[in-house]
């Protein structure tokens, strides 16, 4: 009985130390996104259909860039709440008025 105590303790502070490990890989994730997002539009100085549509590639591309580094850091917060026990705020829903009031 002993010894599943002592596996079972084990086994949980591997999880938490690979939780850990998660949380700097997903730090270091979001500065890649970030000099991602902070990369150069380079224009050919061609005015053809082919330039913008390079142009609003690179643009589609930065903004998903910063959407993800958000949602990384949003999931890694709460990650670091979890691990230190700390409450899970309740975060206000993104509906319309008419599809709060509408029960």
């Amino acid at each position: 009985m002993i010894n599943l105590i002592i596996i079972i303790l084990f086994n949980i502070m591997d999880a938490k130390d690979l939780k850990k490990q998660i949380v700097q890989a997903g730090y270091k994730a979001v500065h890649e996104l970030i000099r991602v997002a902070e990369e150069e539009i380079i224009v050919d100085g061609g005015e053809d259909e082919l330039a913008a549509d390079r142009l609003k590639n690179a643009a589609a591309t930065k903004k998903l860039a910063i959407f993800d580094a958000f949602e990384i850091l949003t999931r890694i917060e709460a990650e670091k709440n979890l691990m230190e026990n700390k409450p899970i705020e309740a975060k206000e829903s993104l509906k319309g008025f008419a599809e709060r009031r509408s029960k």
